[in-house]
């Protein structure tokens, strides 16, 4: 388990800095495994908003 990319992953999603698609792609998980990780931590599932002219596959690195 990647607990240190989940963590991070975690984290971000929850500040807002990430959408689920991308926080799952960083946990290395599908978006379903991380929805139900967010449930177990405890974290509340943001409603996603579309961005008018954003790439859907550009993916955000916080590195």
């Amino acid at each position: 388990m990647h607990t240190h990319a989940l963590t991070q992953a975690l984290t971000l999603y929850r500040s807002g800095t990430l959408t689920l698609a991308q926080a799952a792609s960083r946990a290395g998980r599908t978006t379903e495994e991380f929805t139900a990780v967010l449930e177990q931590y405890g974290v509340d599932k943001r409603p996603e908003t579309p961005s008018v002219g954003v790439d859907p596959d550009h993916h955000v690195r916080a590195d």
